[in-house]
């Protein structure tokens, strides 16, 4: 079987279709280059693992894994998030189906959901995300801040809902002022896809 290698996904939009929330060079730049590069390093380790194993040649097995882990999380974060989100006439606003039934069970309102996620997101330390999962355990929604592209902090609590609060994903639009950026993101929320993502979870 051949080995395989990450490639970067293609939106379901276009580069402009999250005007004025997200401006068409913000979206290209992050999703072009930013995502891209976190794809071709992870491909570069895989090439040098493939390599240096079929020669029998050792390397630095902890500083690649590290660095694996950081590159692979990049893309695995990066791909949920652009499909979280979509153009703001057909998305964002208050939510319906599954994901919203959690949301009035474990925060009692809309409101109150958005007021904690937002500043989860807002109050992340240097570079990181926002993430909604479901702990099965418990049956709750549960807010997590994740640093850098750490997508191991809980395991078997799979990123739902994500937010890239990397300087990043908002610093040609909005400069320093991340609130902003957050604010914005709600206009843009693609709910079908999040209620997607926690029905496949539940019924897994």
């Amino acid at each position: 079987m051949a080995k395989g290698f990450y490639e970067l996904p293609e939106l379901d939009y276009g580069y402009k279709d999250l005007e004025p929330h997200i401006s068409e060079q913000q979206l290209k730049i992050h999703h072009q280059k930013h995502h891209q590069a976190y794809v071709d390093a992870a491909n570069a380790i895989f090439k040098l693992y493939d390599e240096a194993r079929e020669k029998g040649e050792d390397f630095d097995v902890k500083a690649k894994a590290k660095e694996l882990a950081f590159n692979a999380g990049g893309h695995q974060l990066h791909t949920l998030f652009w499909k979280n989100m979509g153009p703001a006439d057909k998305n964002g606003g208050e939510p319906t189906g599954t994901i919203a039934e959690y949301i009035k069970k474990d925060f009692g309102s809309f409101e109150r959901f958005k007021k904690e996620f937002s500043q989860a997101a807002i109050t992340t330390e240097g570079s990181g995300w926002a993430v909604v999962t479901l702990c099965k355990s418990t049956d709750r929604l549960i807010i997590l801040q994740l640093e850098k592209h750490s997508v191991n902090t809980a395991p078997r609590w799979p990123p739902l809902m994500v937010l890239d609060v990397w300087e990043h994903a908002y610093y040609l639009d909005y400069k320093n002022v991340r609130p902003d950026f957050v604010a914005a993101f709600w206009n843009i929320v693609n709910w079908d896809e999040v209620n997607t993502r926690v029905d496949a979870w539940l019924k897994g």
